[in-house]
């Protein structure tokens, strides 16, 4: 109960009630049964016995840090583990059990075998064939699929994707599955934005400076990318629209390996990036050095109409031009103490520059006759700078052979970003000179983070996750136009967490909750008083239930329930108050007074094989804040952009999904989701009921012309699709590559075609309150690129000092 007075002390001013019952009792009930639940089979009995497995090479060589993943073969149930130096490693498995061993080591042939656990056979001794001869040819050849599901989560292997692109943010839209706007929004399931994590460690950052980020990494620093519709307690509350956690590579191979890669791409303007990965493995101490320059040019073009008055229409045609430059560096050493503890640290450095110039062409005319009353021209230009530091200490210490680990992380970012604007806006009807001003945006981030979890799994097949963690926000903002502006933010979120999974006669649970406390502060004292402060405290309750359904033609056929509440709390950009200069006719500003929203989602999802095919779900979000466009009182012409609490929305989708696994020469993914949005509640103080939905297909080809070619095609197309309450014309684009490995395949050469269609622009619509405008918006989208990848290698020779073991069970 001290949990809960600790709550209450934090929020007095919060009634925490739900129906009838107070809020205390409802929630003292789940974990009552959660505990009841975690100490009845944390005692069940269990006849599991320790498994060697024993790696070696057709001459009997010790294959040392070989993956080596077991599944189980009724339940799917995966445990992966690296063998030591001897070649060994070991697991608990149950007697009379099928089992699936998987093995894979650099250069060599990746071996799966069935095998069943018996009294006698306690050591199996796994023979792999040598790939290659050549030490100093370090290639991954291996088959793997580029997407399967794993629990919870969707695991995408981006390596295809990265060969014809020029920075993360490329691979991103093109991924199956993951839809990226012209703002730089990730979307999954819903249409409300994901919560994007570096090495799963959320980044504070607003959207822009997110995209940012993503445009300064190198293509072939993401080892994979994770995606998690539903993530589980572990994770913060706030993800609403789900996560897409981005893992960086980091050196994993015996020996000195590493790349040398540079590219480009030419559309109206051009990217072209450099850079080179080191990577140095001795079997103790890994370390890792990542280091690109890339320079990037873009063009958007924006027309609107947008109707202000009964006779009066405001028509604009905006270009903007986006050039800019990134500078990056990312390392980082891990050191593996003894069996037990290991200690990593990883650092990123970036830079980045960028000068953008918009210019605006706006007319107002009567809509009787035609006739022109106010032309102009806007022309702003913004010298921006960007920095962003992260440093990240990872401690970890493995409790047991079971795969029970204990592990502690704190990371700090310090992101200071500064921007000049320069406007200048000539009258030309009626002709009345020139009106020139000058304004300065600084901006800076400061976020710390700090968590430790804990792992137990017992023989009996139960794991135990709990842990606890913090994270602090300080963001400081001043700007100068005709006046200043000075704007501070603060945002601490403590949280603890707690859940249990268990595999029962078939049926996998997992029973979790997550409580956050939140803080948030934001003072305004220049020009006028918007100081805000909230404090509550909430619980995020979390249940995944899946079970083997059958199994067709050997494929396992998996049903997956997942349920969980999420908050969304807003972002520091949308709270600042104080108005930002788009064009004459529009200004942008964000509103302290913003409420967090909440969701509840609810999903059923059916995978074969680890590979998602269905899933149908709803998110059902309360205090809904979304981007809206208002007029002022004072003068019709001018709008201004701004984010609001408008009331509810009920979100239903369905997602389909299929897929011919890779292996052969062929191989593709193809599937379509349907989305629709039902909102409820009040625009500009009116009743506010909107409907819609639309469909979105997507798709990925690979075909294998030789052993050293492929053709890979990839795109996505969006029927009548929505974005906040814009209704937008269909759009989509298609991608084409083709890789040819040459040098003994140490060097791979990519030349492709992004949006060859030129589909990728999209006409848009707005008909809510007051705001009745359309138009369309398309970038610089076609291009033409060339990548080259050399990849190199030196491996230490490894020598055989261990005494062969005689065993009844030796595969070949």
């Amino acid at each position: 109960m001290s949990l809960f007075a600790t709550k209450r002390s934090l929020s007095k001013e919060l009634e925490f009630t739900s129906g009838n019952l107070p809020f205390y009792m409802k929630w003292k009930k789940i974990f009552f049964l959660l505990f009841i639940f975690i100490s009845i089979e944390s005692v069940a009995q269990s006849n599991s016995q320790l498994i060697l497995f024993k790696i070696v090479t057709t001459k009997s060589e010790v294959v040392p840090f070989a993956s080596l993943k077991v599944i189980q073969g009724i339940q799917s149930i995966a445990e992966e583990k690296i063998t030591d130096s001897t070649g060994t490693v070991s697991f608990f498995l149950t007697p009379r059990m099928e089992y699936t061993v998987q093995v894979s080591s650099i250069n060599h042939t990746t071996f799966e075998r069935k095998i069943v656990i018996n009294d006698t056979s306690h050591l199996f001794i796994f023979s792999l064939e040598n790939r290659s001869k050549t030490l100093n040819n370090v290639v991954v050849t291996g088959t793997k699929p580029l997407m399967r599901q794993e629990d919870d989560k969707t695991i995408i292997d981006p390596e295809s994707l990265a060969a014809s692109s020029t920075n993360a943010y490329e691979i991103m839209e093109k991924t199956p599955g993951l839809f990226v706007d012209q703002d730089g929004n990730i979307y999954l399931s819903s249409t409300t934005p994901a919560t994007i994590y570096i090495n799963g460690r959320e980044q504070k950052m607003s959207t822009a400076d997110v995209a940012t980020m993503l445009k300064s990494l190198p293509p072939n620093s993401i080892a994979s990318i994770e995606i998690m519709r539903t993530p589980s307690a572990k994770y913060d509350a706030s993800g609403g629209g789900g996560i897409v956690n981005v893992v960086l590579r980091k050196g994993v191979r015996i020996g000195l390996t590493g790349s040398v890669n540079t590219g480009l791409n030419q559309g109206k303007y051009g990217n072209q990036f450099a850079g080179i990965n080191l990577n140095n493995n001795n079997g103790t101490l890994t370390t890792y050095l990542n280091l690109q320059l890339s320079r990037r040019n873009s063009f958007e073009q924006i027309s609107t109409d947008r109707i202000f008055s009964r006779d009066s229409l405001l028509s604009q045609n905006a270009f903007t031009k986006y050039p800019a430059s990134s500078y990056y560096a990312g390392y980082g050493l891990s050191y593996t103490i003894n069996k037990k503890w290991e200690v990593a640290y990883d650092g990123r450095l970036s830079a980045n520059t960028s000068a953008n110039r918009s210019t605006n062409n706006s007319q107002i005319k009567r809509i009787s006759d035609g006739t022109v009353t106010t032309s102009n021209v806007a022309v702003v230009q913004n010298k921006g700078r960007n920095y962003n530091v992260n440093q990240g200490l990872t401690l970890k210490y493995k409790l047991d052979s079971l795969g029970s680990e204990w592990t502690t992380d704190a990371s700090v970012t310090y992101a200071p970003n500064k921007t000049d604007q320069l406007f200048n806006t000539a009258f030309l009807l009626p002709q009345r000179g020139q009106q020139t001003g000058t304004g300065t945006i600084d901006n800076e981030l400061q976020f710390f983070s700090a968590q430790t979890n804990l792992i137990k799994k017992w023989k009996g097949k139960i794991t135990v996750e709990t842990g606890i963690k913090t994270t602090n926000v300080l963001f400081k903002n001043s700007t100068i136009y005709s006046r200043a502006s000075a704007y501070r933010y603060k945002e601490q979120i403590n949280s603890a967490y707690l859940q249990a999974s268990k595999n029962i006669s078939g049926v996998i649970f997992k029973i979790g909750s997550r409580l956050e406390q939140t803080s948030m502060n934001g003072n305004q004292k220049t020009p006028y008083d918007t100081s805000f402060t909230l404090k509550r405290a909430d619980l995020f309750p979390y249940v995944y239930i899946s079970r083997s359904l059958m199994k067709i033609a050997g494929y396992d056929l998996r049903a997956y329930l997942v349920y969980r509440r999420t908050i969304n709390r807003p972002a520091y950009d949308y709270l600042n108050p104080f108005p930002r200069i788009v064009d004459p006719y529009l200004f942008e500003a964000g509103n302290p007074s913003l409420r967090p929203q909440f969701t509840k989602n609810y999903e059923a999802n059916i995978s074969v094989d680890e590979r998602p095919i269905f899933a149908v779900g709803v998110n059902d979000t309360k205090d809904i804040f979304t981007q809206v466009i208002y007029q002022p009182d004072s003068s019709r012409s001018i709008a201004y952009r701004t984010y609001d609490n408008l009331g509810s929305n009920k979100e239903t989708y369905f997602r389909i999904l299929g897929a011919l696994p890779p292996g052969k020469r062929y191989f593709f993914v193809a599937g379509a989701q349907y989305n629709h949005n039902f909102y409820q509640g009040l625009y500009e103080s009116k009743p506010l009921a909107f409907k819609k939905g639309s469909w979105s297909l997507f798709t990925y080809h690979n075909i294998k012309i030789t052993k050293t070619t492929q053709v890979s095609l990839n795109g996505f197309y969006r029927f009548n699709g929505q974005l906040q309450f814009y209704e937008l014309s269909s759009f989509g684009a298609a991608n084409f590559s083709i890789n040819q490995q040459l040098l003994n395949k140490k060097l791979t050469v990519s030349a492709s075609v992004q949006d060859i269609f030129l589909t990728n622009g999209n006409e848009f619509t707005i008909h809510q309150g007051s705001v009745n405008a359309s138009g369309f918006r398309k970038g610089d989208t076609r291009r033409f690129g060339l990548n080259l990848r050399y990849n190199f290698g030196f491996r230490k020779k490894e020598e055989n000092s261990f005494l062969n073991m005689e065993s009844p069970e030796k595969v070949n």
